[in-house]
């Protein structure tokens, strides 16, 4: 999803409407909820203008730059979320055309582009000029910055000015208050005892959860059944 993007740039690029700030479970007093606050404050006070996020596969990295794009929707400002694992066959003159333009931008997958001499000088341009005009520029990847194989140095030097935040996995404890939370939001009463049942016989992703979680609720309500162990394993052919 765009706005104030260029013609030539249809992108296909849609945010989930699940993916908010409130539905990403962070422990109060954790690592993440630092995360989710600095993102927070980057849309309403922009005192440090740069983000870069990084983290393990499944830890939320997408949802967190969707969920800030909305964020930053909602208070009127121009917005756009490019994934880069699906973009980098476009160019990277394609892809960050005219984004300067924008109010705030957000990379996903930038390992998708290291190691590409002319993807990186345009992302370091893109840097320098959203960075000088204190616009919002928020970048995610699996690596921490200084293990980036990077070819321009000037990049990372760029990259290390922002600030830099690891959002960590979740513990299985906290899987369960984060599923609970999401059935929350949707109506649904998940036990304490489902949810661990959950947890225990599914991925662990956050993201695979959530989907199942969804496939409940769906069956749930066609059937107006509870969401209970037999239920559920019926369901999910567990």
């Amino acid at each position: 999803m765009s706005f104030g993007t260029p013609q030539q740039l249809s992108l296909s690029v849609n945010l989930s409407d699940d993916a908010t700030f409130e539905n990403f479970y962070a422990a109060p007093g954790s690592r993440n909820a630092e995360v989710l606050a600095a993102l927070r404050h980057q849309v309403e006070q922009p005192d440090h203008s740069v983000i870069y996020i990084w983290g393990a596969q499944g830890v939320g990295l997408s949802h967190l730059l969707q969920a800030g794009c909305h964020y930053a929707q909602s208070r009127g400002l121009a917005i756009q979320y490019l994934p880069l694992t699906e973009l980098s066959a476009a160019g990277p003159d394609d892809v960050f055309s005219d984004l300067e333009t924008l109010d705030y931008v957000a990379l996903d997958d930038v390992d998708a582009i290291v190691g590409k001499s002319d993807w990186e000088f345009g992302l370091f341009k893109l840097y320098n000029h959203l960075r000088d005009h204190n616009k919002r520029l928020v970048m995610a990847a699996r690596k921490n910055v200084h293990e980036l194989p990077l070819k321009l140095e000037d990049l990372r030097s760029r990259l290390h000015w922002g600030l830099i935040y690891q959002v960590e996995s979740l513990t299985d404890e906290d899987k369960c208050c984060a599923l609970q939370a999401r059935a929350r939001a949707r109506g649904l009463d998940l036990g304490e005892e489902v949810a661990h049942y959950l947890i225990q016989r599914l991925p662990r992703h956050t993201h695979d959860l959530f989907r199942q979680l969804h496939q409940l609720d769906c069956a749930s309500l066609a059937e107006q059944r509870k969401l209970t162990i037999p239920f559920v394993k019926k369901t999910l052919d567990l």
